[in-house]
């Protein structure tokens, strides 16, 4: 393989470096040849004309870093053909590095997801050394924290984790390991050596159409709460999408209204037309670029809110804003709607994610329930 470094001109009139991995060619059915590329663009950019000191200077400091980048990336395919360990890397703690990955969960990941490493970190700082450094990772660690995860993890109420906090919580723990393998930091995939925690099938809590209804007419302490989450049962949008969606996004054609949106959590591009009603609770169109649901937060205020505005419907059931997304495939089953229509509208790679609401909605065992006749029971 051959590593360079390269520039390339950008419309904007900028200079980006950028590092070139060339693999060789090959040759396509049609007999052309292909060659094989992989591009590492650096995001780093360069004055085309530096007319004054100060830009100049400017792309001499970006120059070099680039450079010491290259070097690093040269270095590092070296030690992966050569099977060499990289003994500055070896040496980092594994904590901080863990650390640092749920940082950067924090900032590019939904909330859900980042509370997820942000857990597992904690439970890991309870069966690992803050001490303990790359170097000293073996299979004999990967079993002592899959053990720990399996018999010895608890709850903040003391209680063993569920069978899904376990799969979470571990798998948390082996992507690290991924990564820090692809990263240079370990020079065995120990990830691909140990195996996960079966995922159990959870329960999905939805609302009736009847229990949406009194929600609707029940009052909630935060509007934009309530507009948020009743729009969310209507669309089927995630919190992490309701949250971030700009006026940009909401685009109204004539008789019908859809939302344009790139999905927080799989990063999909997706077109979904809205219902009258939904396009409704957004209310009067605002500039481009504001959010539709301004001052809309999460936290444990609004969350608790939730559960007062259900206790003030009378609605017996632990109602979460994720729960909302439940209730709109629920409710476009039970309305007619095919199960590859709701797998599109909700955005799953698989069919099979959507078919854990098609068990919910079974018409047949509803059916089922009444086929026995009624005995006549002396109590």
């Amino acid at each position: 393989m051959k590593i360079t470094l390269k520039q390339k001109n950008l419309a904007d009139g900028r200079i980006s470096l950028f590092i070139e991995y060339y693999k060789g060619s090959s040759t396509n059915v049609q007999g052309k040849r292909i060659h094989l590329r992989d591009f590492e663009y650096l995001k780093l950019y360069l004055h085309p004309e530096p007319n004054s000191a100060k830009e100049k200077k400017e792309n001499k400091e970006t120059l070099a870093l680039a450079e010491s980048i290259f070097t690093i990336r040269k270095a590092e395919y070296i030690q992966g053909r050569y099977d060499l360990k990289d003994t500055v890397k070896s040496k980092r703690t594994f904590l901080s590095y863990f650390e640092d990955l749920t940082e950067e969960k924090q900032k590019q990941d939904s909330l859900n997801n980042y509370g997820n490493w942000f857990s597992t970190l904690q439970h890991l700082k309870k069966v690992v050394s803050k001490n303990m450094i790359f170097e000293e990772v073996d299979e004999n660690f990967i079993k002592k924290v899959r053990k720990y995860f399996e018999n010895d993890a608890l709850t903040k109420s003391d209680l063993p984790l569920s069978q899904n906090s376990k799969y979470s919580y571990f798998s948390k723990f082996k992507a690290a390991l991924r990564n820090a393998f692809d990263e240079g930091y370990l020079t065995i995939n120990y990830a691909s050596k140990v195996k996960s925690f079966e995922q159990a099938e959870s329960q999905r809590e939805y609302l009736t159409f009847d229990e949406l209804q009194s929600l609707a007419k029940a009052e909630c302490k935060y509007p934009v709460l309530k507009k948020a989450f009743l729009f969310s049962c209507l669309s089927g949008l995630r919190w992490s999408d309701i949250n971030t969606l700009t006026w940009s996004e909401v685009r109204d054609e004539g008789e019908f209204s859809k939302v344009n949106f790139r999905q927080e959590k799989t990063d999909g591009v997706e077109y979904l037309y809205i219902s009258k009603q939904a396009r409704e609770l957004l209310g009067d169109r605002g500039s481009q670029t504001d959010r539709v649901f301004t001052g809309l937060k999460y936290g444990m205020t609004y969350n608790t809110e939730i559960i007062r505005w259900c206790n003030r419907a009378a609605v017996p059931k632990h109602i979460t804003f994720h729960s909302a997304r439940h209730t709109n495939a629920v409710l476009l089953l039970e309305n007619g709607a095919d199960i590859y229509t709701v797998s599109k509208r909700l955005g799953h790679r698989e069919i099979r994610t959507t078919a854990i609401y098609a068990k919910i909605v079974d018409s047949k065992m509803k059916e089922a329930a009444e086929i026995i006749p009624e005995l006549n029971i002396e109590l």
